[in-house]
């Protein structure tokens, strides 16, 4: 059946949350919450829209992806660097993407560094960037002819296993996971991410019939463990050492991963899901969430829910519960949305406008989940629109804030200290005393109201802007609109830092204390 809303629903919502067991939470705007979108490159799925497209069309095709995701008060853009064995910014550990210029090793005219560029125009529009990374997959079909010189098929031949008509990297070679871990490492020093960012490839989905032949490694190797723990111990160990060197280099820069949506079937373990997936993180992609949690790994996990909330086999709602129950409260949980199964799906749960709206409602009843991931951008992009129309008049309405990762909270207690405020018939022009802080500022948040006495900076329809922060002559300078404070009489203006924590608010009286240019 096609759920319809009507004044039916209300009451089938709550008999639904009670058939479940819970009801903790009901906040329809809530002020922190993490709103990403999947940005993926491999084959063009997203962005560039072709590979054969201009420097300044695939930027202006980047910027209506931006656009569309800050109108619907999106606030993070999860962006595919490398898919198999490429990059999209410069680099002397991999050739250059053919996703991005038709030719796998072929550079970008005009010296164009894709990630420095996309980096700046996502924190210009008060999106965190988190740079995705596949970092086992090596190519996407066996036709090695069209591989660059440069690509490690062509120079590490050794290090390649053929499965399933693709390469992959070997896990299990200490070579490969050093270099892996250097290509990570490179991106953290050079560019200004907000995070690095895994799927769910680790050992690839299991093909019946098809073995992976990590033979020789596994007996090189294998230091009397079972092969699948042997497997299980290599994407480990890599998780662990890409953890470790994020936070050496940047101890700020999160690291998450977005796993398949099941660990485990409860058939195989009782700590598993009321599942019955196909496959399972643990026993076929040979990963183990629950282990990178546990030792502290990672800074969020975001599981892949592609699933309607009533699917028979994996149902969304309770998947949503058990990962609720079962992440520690070190790691910040995100669910990871389908937009792309909207009326593209065999589950007819999903020819449903509102099954996407309704996985969000869900997804805030649960305290400890602080928000969703939506795969992929261009689902939303002309496309879906009576969706878009409705998540941005219901779900979406107002902007909110990512809470910081919760290895990262801090109570900030230092405010901004204004030097000047300007005014013309365009815009407010101020100008705030760097804080004398021991991290880093990335926004400053300004919010609106009819007087300083009705400030309120956890309302959010209060929020008037994010704004990435320009320094000069140790000043912090903004602009905001005019017409943004139509109606208001007061500004208030918090920071935040590069680990996501707000400060407390500065409040100023706009008439008494503006200077008209």
């Amino acid at each position: 059946m096609i759920l319809k809303k009507s004044l039916l629903f209300p009451t089938i919502y709550l008999l639904f949350f009670a058939v479940i067991g819970f009801a903790q939470r009901r906040e329809m705007h809530p002020k922190n919450e993490f709103r990403a979108v999947w940005i993926a490159t491999v084959v063009n799925i997203d962005w560039p829209k072709n590979s054969w497209d201009s420097v300044e069309k695939q930027k202006a095709d980047f910027i209506q992806v931006l656009d569309t995701y800050q109108k619907l008060n999106y606030n993070a853009v999860v962006v595919q660097i490398r898919s198999v064995g490429d990059a999209l910014y410069p680099t002397i550990l991999a050739p250059w993407s053919r996703y991005l210029t038709g030719s796998e090793g072929k550079a970008p005219a005009g010296n164009f560094d894709p990630l420095e560029w996309m980096i700046e125009e996502s924190h210009g529009r008060g999106f965190e960037f988190h740079a995705w990374m596949n970092p086992y997959r090596a190519t996407m079909d066996l036709k090695t002819e069209n591989l660059s010189i440069d690509h490690d098929y062509n120079k590490h031949r050794d290090w390649m296993i053929e499965y399933g008509g693709k390469y992959y990297y070997n896990p299990a070679l200490p070579e490969v996971q050093k270099h892996l871990t250097a290509i990570v490492e490179e991106v953290v020093i050079k560019y200004d991410i907000d995070a690095v960012h895994f799927d769910d490839y680790f050992y690839p989905y299991k093909i019946k019939g098809l073995d992976f032949n990590d033979t020789a490694s596994y007996q090189k190797y294998g230091n009397g463990l079972s092969l699948e723990d042997f497997r299980r111990s290599n994407v480990t160990a890599f998780v662990k050492n890409i953890s470790f060197g994020i936070k050496k280099l940047k101890p700020w820069v999160q690291f998450g991963i977005s796993p398949f949506g099941v660990w485990r079937n409860k058939s195989v373990d009782p700590k598993g899901s009321d599942t019955q997936s196909g496959q399972t993180n643990y026993d076929d992609l040979f990963a183990d969430p629950m282990e990178w949690m546990n030792n502290n790994w990672i800074d969020y996990i975001i599981p892949q829910l592609y699933w309607s909330i009533d699917h028979k086999t994996a149902s969304y709602a309770k998947l949503m519960k058990w990962w609720s129950e079962n992440v520690p409260n070190n790691t910040a949980l995100y669910i990871g949305n389908s937009s792309y199964k909207i009326r593209s799906d065999s589950d007819k749960h999903w020819n449903n406008m509102y099954e996407i709206t309704n996985q969000i409602d869900l997804t805030r009843n649960y305290p400890n989940v602080q928000g969703n991931g939506f795969f992929s951008a261009k689902w939303f992009i002309n496309k879906n629109q009576d969706v878009v129309k409705y998540l941005k008049e219901n779900q979406y309405k107002y902007p909110a804030l990512p809470l910081p990762v919760p290895n990262f909270k801090k109570t900030l207690t230092e405010t901004l200290l204004i030097n000047s405020i300007t005014k013309d018939s365009a815009s407010y022009y101020i100008t705030f005393k760097k804080p004398n802080l021991p991290t880093q500022v990335r926004y400053i948040v300004v919010y609106g109201a009819k007087n300083s006495a009705k400030i309120k900076t956890n309302d959010v329809t209060q929020i008037i802007e994010k704004i990435a922060v320009t320094e000069e002559n140790n000043e912090f300078n903004i602009e905001v609109p005019a017409y943004k404070m139509i109606g208001k009489a007061a500004f208030a203006f918090t920071y935040i830092d590069y680990y996501a924590n707000e400060s407390p608010e500065t409040v100023i009286d706009l008439e008494t204390e503006t200077q008209t240019k």
